[in-house]
């Protein structure tokens, strides 16, 4: 059954580092997939791989915007693993590399050339 909750395979998500990095990425709202990679210093099929992962265990949602999809975390249902996961949220907090990822996204999110770039506004160097 579909609806039933899945306790290993909500273990087995939040068991691998590169997932908790994406879940810390989102803990604030909603993230353009198409920062996860350059914020993660990986490639994109990775950053996808993972995130396929998280929403087979229901841990996010995504929206498609145009071309991009945006993810957002999504709160277990059942309430001991939301419990649990919120614990885990909470001991992410301090973790140095979490707090370092997440000013990276805030710095490559605000940099005005990426703004530009993701509205597709950015000339090419030949002038064009």
């Amino acid at each position: 059954m579909k609806d039933t909750f899945d306790a290993e395979l909500f273990f087995s998500a939040l068991a691998d580092n590169t997932r908790l990095r994406l879940l810390n990425l989102m803990r604030d709202g909603e993230v353009c997939v198409c920062f996860f990679a350059e914020t993660l210093g990986t490639n994109n099929p990775k950053i996808s791989r993972h995130l396929s992962y998280l929403k087979r265990a229901s841990l996010v949602t995504g929206r498609r915007d145009g071309k991009w999809i945006h993810y957002r975390i999504n709160e277990p249902a059942d309430t001991n693993a939301a419990e649990i996961f919120a614990a885990t949220m909470k001991m992410l907090e301090t973790d140095e590399q979490m707090r370092a990822d997440r000013e990276k996204l805030i710095n490559f999110v605000c940099a005005p050339q990426t703004l530009v770039a993701i509205r597709g506004l950015v000339k090419n160097n030949r002038g064009s």
